[in-house]
């Protein structure tokens, strides 16, 4: 039986970490790729990595390289690729760099795996997946974002902390984009089934969705860098489900037209953070759900940051457009 393959563009931490938990869980052969100027850095790691799999027992092959030819027919890749913001740059200059880096990962990963399914982690996330899309040329339920899985983590895990019970009792839902963008959904959180509201105030609650919203830049004041084994630890969330076709209901930037009210029309919609059935198609169908108001209002505001930011993208690009 031919075991699934798992592409990861990027072998800086958050690439590295995905391959990590990707082999410790036996998920898939495994190739982290990098640039030429980087390929020791994938092959060292790559190395590292696969001669932990006596200890852990663990059956995956894992090759560094940088050449997309090694890469061939994947099942899911995922791409980490892009440069972080650095000071006094501005959100187009980091777009500027990043779609050039997300739009040639994107056109070698259709080349050499057509029929994989791409989940793209850099940043801006919202303006990444855009690209990844126009230059593949995949269709949507073919391109994702992984954001989603990451800030619903988060969330349960603070939730955890205040409650003091297991994480694995907690389940949430968060829409929307990343960080300051995200829309709380509190009336869908639960501890094994009571409401959260039940067992907690709403200033405690509110305090949960504001550190979860934050929670990238506390880790970043706490030890100067980004997070990588959480947004990594997300990223294979999703792709597990697709190689296993596990059908799991997960957040996730997909692309949305009718849904949620994005789009007015047919062929104008955007890639937002909401709940998708992930299998082995990749995003298989949108769970719509009624929002309240408030929820809308916010709904609606995170969903025109992202039209603005893929209007930068088309505006700085526009054979992109």
């Amino acid at each position: 039986m031919r075991r699934a393959k798992l592409s990861v563009i990027g072998a800086g931490n958050v690439g590295a970490t995905c391959a990590h938990w990707a082999a410790a869980k036996e998920l898939a052969d495994i190739v982290l790729l990098d640039i030429p100027d980087r390929v020791g850095v994938a092959k060292g790691k790559a190395l590292d990595l696969f001669c932990c799999a006596p200890m852990e027992e663990f059956d995956a092959n894992v090759i560094g390289t940088s050449d997309y030819k090694d890469t061939a027919d994947s099942d899911v890749v995922i791409v980490t690729a892009g440069l972080p913001r650095k000071p006094g740059m501005s959100r187009d200059d980091l777009i500027q760099t990043n779609v050039k880096i997300v739009r040639e990962v994107a056109e070698n990963v259709a080349k050499h795996s057509p029929n994989a399914v791409m989940i793209i982690v850099s940043n801006p996330l919202d303006a990444m997946v855009y690209t990844a899309w126009k230059a593949s040329g995949f269709p949507t339920n073919k391109i994702l974002g992984q954001a989603g899985c990451l800030d619903v983590a988060r969330f349960r895990a603070f939730l955890a902390m205040e409650l003091g019970c297991s994480v694995e009792d907690i389940q949430a839902l968060l829409l929307g984009g990343h960080g300051d963008d995200m829309v709380p959904l509190p009336r869908f959180t639960s501890v094994h089934g009571i409401p959260i509201d039940m067992l907690l105030s709403k200033e405690k609650i509110d305090a949960c969705v504001q550190r979860a919203k934050v929670g990238g830049g506390e880790i970043v004041q706490l030890m100067g860098t980004s997070a990588y084994y959480a947004p990594a630890s997300g990223s294979v969330q999703m792709a597990e489900a697709i190689i296993k076709d596990k059908k799991r209901i997960l957040p996730c930037a997909a692309y949305c037209e009718k849904e949620f009210g994005v789009a007015t029309e047919k062929g104008k919609g955007y890639f937002v953070g909401v709940p998708c059935v992930l299998g082995k198609n990749g995003m298989e169908k949108i769970v719509e759900i009624n929002l309240n108001a408030d929820e809308k209002k916010l709904m609606d505001e995170s969903i025109s940051h992202v039209k603005d930011l893929v209007g930068t993208v088309r505006k700085i690009f526009p054979e992109l457009a």
